[in-house]
């Protein structure tokens, strides 16, 4: 795949994940986080111009600038991303008929808990704004 085409396809996606994203600040069900990360990364790939917008926004400061700074979140926030996403693989696992398909949604749940429990460290409120 040459370049230019690379760059529009990381800009094009990186727009799909900010848009998702914001969908999200309004509706509780769709983490916001995770997609706003997702347009984080192709936006740095695809267009630094569109990059450094992002992550000068309200919406990037207020959502994933601390955890991109510190690599670390505090567990409202964890439990922010977790349950509604649990939710949601919870009942994927009630509409998959296949049984090999819901052993590997019930992996994902527990890779996703351990991940964020154990891989992402945990910040007490007060600490979250002293970066």
């Amino acid at each position: 795949m040459n370049q230019r085409l690379l760059r529009i396809v990381c800009l094009g996606l990186g727009i799909l994940f900010l848009v998702i994203g914001s969908i999200g600040v309004i509706l509780p069900i769709l983490p916001t986080t995770p997609f706003l990360l997702l347009a984080s990364f192709f936006f740095a790939k695809g267009s630094e111009k569109f990059h450094r917008w992002l992550i000068h926004t309200k919406l990037y400061q207020n959502h994933i600038h601390e955890f991109v700074t510190t690599k670390a979140m505090t567990l409202k926030t964890k439990l922010t991303i977790l349950l509604p996403a649990s939710a949601m693989m919870i009942l994927a696992i009630f509409i998959c008929p296949v049984i090999y398909g819901q052993i590997v949604i019930v992996f994902l749940i527990i890779f996703k808990y351990y991940y964020f429990f154990f891989r992402i460290r945990t910040i007490s409120p007060q600490m979250e704004g002293d970066s």
